[in-house]
């Protein structure tokens, strides 16, 4: 089993960076991918990046393509997300989640382990 603790969330404002990181404990190694979920208030979860644990291959949603980068330290078992050029629509609890099934990576829905999530707000 896989827990996962994220951190770095806050406060910052419009045209602002963070960096959120997530690390895992347990059976890391069981992990197929990991990911980056937000969900704001009254909206539905959203998947915004994922990385597959050995190749180091990275999806992004369209709403944050080229704006933000996950990335992964194996060596610390921590994942990040490096968010640039934050705006008010980026405002939303953030969450990793860690999945040993291809096909839920592929699909990036489905993952069986979740964080406790980060709040990130973004406002003047």
């Amino acid at each position: 089993q896989v827990r996962l603790v994220e951190s770095g969330g806050g406060s910052v404002q419009p045209g602002g960076s963070l960096r959120l990181s997530c690390v895992a404990s347990g059976n890391t190694g069981s992990s197929a991918c990991m990911g980056w979920f937000r969900q704001a208030p009254g909206k539905e979860r959203e998947g915004v990046a994922r990385i597959y644990s050995r190749s180091g291959n990275t999806y992004y949603s369209d709403s944050v393509k080229g704006r933000f980068t996950i990335s992964q330290d194996n060596a610390k078992n921590t994942v990040y997300l490096q968010m640039n050029s934050l705006n008010s629509q980026d405002t939303a609890m953030y969450y990793c989640a860690a999945s040993v099934d291809h096909y839920s990576c592929r699909v990036f829905q489905g993952f069986e382990t979740w964080g406790q999530g980060t709040q990130v707000t973004v406002s003047s």
